[in-house]
């Protein structure tokens, strides 16, 4: 009948109602869970735990050429999670990398999994796994197929606790080493006149005690924002935009055996990272004058970052977006670059850099989550906390010192250090795939945690939207 109403909107209306209201009771109830799990938990008595994971042996041939390239993923109480380096080409991979936790209840139990890296392919191989508790001393583990429960291997490593100290705020707080691993975009391999391959790169930090500072402050999306509004929105439009996003940046941030990694022990070797190439100079390898957008991630605590003017930005709605995995929040969002003490206005290319005292500029300027000013004492305090002696200058993206000092850094690029002005923004030269492109004609790396959310957290997010549009 013309006009009339479609008889099955109402009733979906109700179901997703009382889909919503169940979901909603049932998140109460088990933060009530967690809650009373974590007083308990209190109650118990908490190590500082450091584990060395040292290596593995007889570990099984998996590719058709070559070895294997092994890594694993940790978990201690499937509350927090270790993802490794991969080694290349060895059936003994020897890691020695360590994992450094405060406030572990004493009787939590480590579960570690142990993969083969797959170049170029949909899923990573599984070798085996084991369980151990996280009591001190030297561990020999046998690494066990789960299905045919075979012995795959052997692993080593160490673990060495204190008592933690009394009346700890947080649980299971990761306390370093601070991890940095730099990621190459799929695209720069296919580049013939690649003029600087920062502008392919992104990076990863993990950083300490994000909790102590930011403690239960998240940043949403910015409901008022266009372009945030078009990524998270409801509707099959949305939908389309978030998935290419994603995809994306599953291929930007896959675990690969061309990543560079290592540990960041003091604010010099962070201030490595910020080295590139520069033309024209007695030095080629200097502290590149550059903007970055950056985000501090709610789910694993990393500090992701790129050159705001890379080249696989071409096309998405949404830099922060894409290194935040369309998450509906961060923990902070913004613009950071370096300076030398005192502006670029006044620095002379004369001067070494070792001889300056540099500066780090970040900001709150993110449309797509537009962060809260009032936190950028505690941002500041952060960085300082993970780099001692840092010099943070935290500014509000309205703050006009923000906009003079990043100008600055950009005009300088420009007329001391050979780089283009194309290179100031997102763009693609004439016959060079984009990232999008390359991600909607090869099929996305399936990750393991850390590099990619489960599948089930994705969809929830998007039963999430569903569910939303009814209200």
């Amino acid at each position: 009948m013309p006009g009339a109403r479609n008889p099955i909107v109402p009733i979906m209306s109700r179901i997703l109602g009382a889909v919503a209201r169940a979901r909603h009771d049932t998140k109460q109830a088990a933060d009530r869970v967690r809650a009373f799990a974590e007083e308990q938990m209190l109650e118990q008595k908490l190590m500082d735990v450091s584990i060395q994971f040292i290596g593995a042996s007889g570990l099984p041939k998996m590719d058709l050429v070559g070895l294997a390239d092994p890594y694993f993923v940790a978990k201690i109480d499937d509350r927090i999670t270790l993802v490794s380096n991969v080694q290349p080409n060895t059936l003994t991979p020897v890691w020695n990398e360590t994992w450094n936790l405060k406030n572990v209840p004493e009787n939590a139990t480590l579960y570690v999994e142990v993969l083969d890296k797959d170049e170029g392919s949909v899923h990573d191989d599984y070798i085996g796994s084991f369980t151990t508790s996280v009591t001190p001393g030297a561990k020999e583990v046998e690494i066990v197929s789960t299905i045919r429960k075979i012995v795959r291997g052997t692993f080593w490593l160490k673990v060495t606790t204190a008592p933690s100290e009394p009346h700890p705020r947080r649980l299971y707080l990761f306390d370093g080493p601070i991890r940095y691993t730099q990621h190459f975009s799929p695209t720069v391999g296919r580049l013939t006149n690649l003029n600087d391959e920062r502008l392919y790169s992104t990076w990863k930090i993990h950083l300490k005690g994000i909790p102590l500072f930011f403690r239960d402050e998240y940043q949403h999306w910015n409901t008022k924002y266009r372009a945030a509004q078009t990524i998270f929105g409801v509707g099959p439009a949305s939908l389309a935009v978030r998935s290419s996003i994603r995809s994306g940046r599953r291929m930007l941030y896959a675990r690969s055996t061309r990543n560079e990694s290592g540990i960041l022990e003091s604010k010099d070797d962070f201030l490595a990272l910020l080295r590139g190439r520069s033309v024209g100079t007695k030095e080629t390898n200097r502290i590149k004058p550059a903007v970055y957008t950056y985000i501090i991630a709610a789910g694993d605590d990393t500090f992701r970052f790129s050159e705001t003017g890379a080249a696989f930005f071409v096309d998405f709605a949404s830099k922060h977006a894409l290194h935040s995995n369309c998450a509906e929040r961060v923990r902070y969002s913004g613009e950071f670059h370096p300076r030398p003490a005192g502006g670029w206005a006044s620095f002379s290319d004369e001067t070494p850099d070792e001889a300056v005292e540099w500066e780090l500029v970040i900001d709150n300027n993110s449309g797509t989550y537009s962060p809260d000013a009032m936190l950028l004492p505690d941002l500041e305090g952060l960085l300082q906390h993970n780099f001692p002696g840092l010099v943070v200058v935290a500014l509000d993206h309205k703050d006009p010192a923000l906009e003079e000092s990043r100008e600055a850094c950009r005009a300088y690029a420009l007329q001391h250090r050979g780089v283009r002005q194309n290179e100031l923004q997102p763009h693609a030269d004439e016959g060079e795939e984009t990232l999008q492109h390359h991600a909607l004609v090869h099929p996305p790396i399936l990750e393991r945690p850390e590099e990619q959310p489960p599948l089930s957290v994705e969809l929830d997010e998007e039963f999430d939207h569903m569910v939303r549009s009814d209200s």
